[in-house]
């Protein structure tokens, strides 16, 4: 994850102006402060805030559909998600060059096959998009 999480080691509950406030809290803080104050209207504070990008809802109704899934945490359904959007944004580049050899800025399936035969890592996909 690529986001930290500031601990402040005050007694109990620092006030905004405790000077004894770490400063990685600031910094995430004023972050935070700068990306609501760039958005406007009804969606401010909305989906680009969201750690995950996937419907968790969604993630968890598939990892249930496993027989040997009965309950699923929440933490592990973020982290399902999170390693799913790694994955497809990892496998969207890699297809993004074979489209870019062709002079072309649309990924194509041709292009996914590309990137699966060349790239060992995908190689437990070979025969998948066969349907």
């Amino acid at each position: 994850m690529a986001e930290s999480v500031a601990v402040s080691v005050a007694p109990l509950g620092p006030t905004e102006s405790d000077p004894e406030r770490c400063e990685g809290e600031e910094e995430v803080r004023g972050i935070e402060a700068g990306e609501n104050n760039q958005q406007t209207g009804p969606v401010a504070g909305g989906p680009q805030n969201r750690l995950a990008k996937l419907p968790l809802s969604r993630i968890k109704a598939l990892m249930k559909a496993d027989p040997d899934v009965s309950l699923a945490s929440q933490e592990s359904v973020f982290i399902i998600a999170k390693a799913t959007e790694l994955f497809v944004e990892m496998i969207a580049k890699d297809a993004l060059v074979y489209a870019q050899q062709g002079k072309r800025k649309t990924l194509q399936r041709k292009d996914l096959d590309n990137a699966i035969e060349a790239i060992d890592e995908f190689a437990f996909l070979e025969g998948t998009l066969d349907a």
